[in-house]
């Protein structure tokens, strides 16, 4: 069901996620404002420029200045501004802390009961996951990173608020015009692509995975099912995508024989993310991904033959 024109507010919406999930909203008839400082250099919302549904501010989540006004006139606000990945805020704690936390915070404080909160967080709090255990929302979080940590204890506020729904995203994956190449799929493929090669540490780890485009997708059905969706988590991902790194590596080269997969006993992945998810809840409500991980491994492909490493990263 398809939801009357609102008015959206998407921090850090010119972000790999909000890349793609801004024009969806926009093709949806919504007036979208977008808060972002584009510190990546990025124009990846360019192509929405001609729609008048759009406004862009250039600016820093953390200034209250700029932040209260917009949230004032929001339906809708979706907080994607962030540090993503364990790497980043390890290696930048207090901008970690700053806008991980405490811009979000500051938009919960600024919110109305009337307004309504959509907010991604990430499967990684799971930490460590019991082999076999299906991690649920209900699963207790135990996250190893700073990234992790914080987006455990962000996401307690916004549930205690009452107005928000939280989106324990898997890892992402696929082409968006704000590409990043340091996420694992992509990263995986660009080396199978352009290296043909990979040195795997930690090969048995598992995870879930999620097409950005269904991330996409799962806000649209948040926002289209807000009422009865409202006060909770949901774990967001492929459900016969739970793989291990190895596995992940076998399905790239169904794709690209050439590519050679190398077991090592170095290496230590900073999350230390190990579980299988299951993603049953959201699936009960309606949400069904629409990109199976074979697809985008092929988008993927693709793709690379346009965008080289120095372009995309976090980090």
């Amino acid at each position: 069901m398809k939801s009357n024109p609102l008015h959206i507010l998407v921090t850090g919406g010119a972000g790999y996620i909000g890349s793609v999930l801004v024009p969806t909203l926009l093709q949806q008839g919504h007036q979208v404002t977008v808060l972002d400082n584009f510190c990546f250099g990025q124009s990846s919302l360019l192509d929405c420029i001609c729609n008048d549904k759009l406004q862009i501010v250039r600016g820093d989540v953390r200034d209250e200045a700029i932040v209260a006004p917009l949230v004032a006139k929001a339906d809708v606000i979706i907080p994607l501004a962030c540090l993503v990945g364990a790497p980043l805020c390890a290696q930048r704690p207090v901008e970690a802390q700053t806008i991980n936390y405490d811009a979000i915070r500051m938009i919960v404080d600024q919110s109305s009961d009337s307004q309504r909160i959509l907010f991604p967080t990430t499967n990684s709090g799971y930490g460590i996951g019991e082999t076999g255990m299906f991690c649920t929302e209900s699963t207790p979080l135990r996250p190893i990173s700073l990234y992790g940590r914080l987006k455990a204890e962000i996401e307690n506020v916004l549930l205690d608020s009452g107005r928000a729904i939280t989106f324990r995203l898997a890892t992402a994956f696929g082409i968006s015009p704000r590409m990043r190449l340091d996420l694992l799929v992509n990263d995986f493929t660009y080396r199978a692509v352009t290296d043909r090669f990979i040195v795997l540490f930690e090969a048995h780890f598992k995870r879930n995975y999620i097409h950005v485009r269904d991330v996409a997708k799962a806000f649209v059905h948040g926002i289209e099912n807000f009422e009865t969706m409202a006060g909770e988590p949901y774990n967001v991902g492929l459900s016969d995508a739970n793989l291990s790194k190895l596995e992940l590596c076998e399905a790239i080269k169904e794709q690209v024989p050439e590519f050679h997969i190398v077991e090592s006993d170095i290496g230590k992945d900073p999350d230390q993310r190990n579980y299988i998810v299951s993603n049953e809840k959201i699936e009960a409500t309606g949400y069904k991904p629409d990109v199976s991980l074979q697809i985008g491994i092929a988008e993927l492909i693709r793709g690379y033959q346009i965008v080289r490493r120095n372009q995309y990263a976090n980090v």
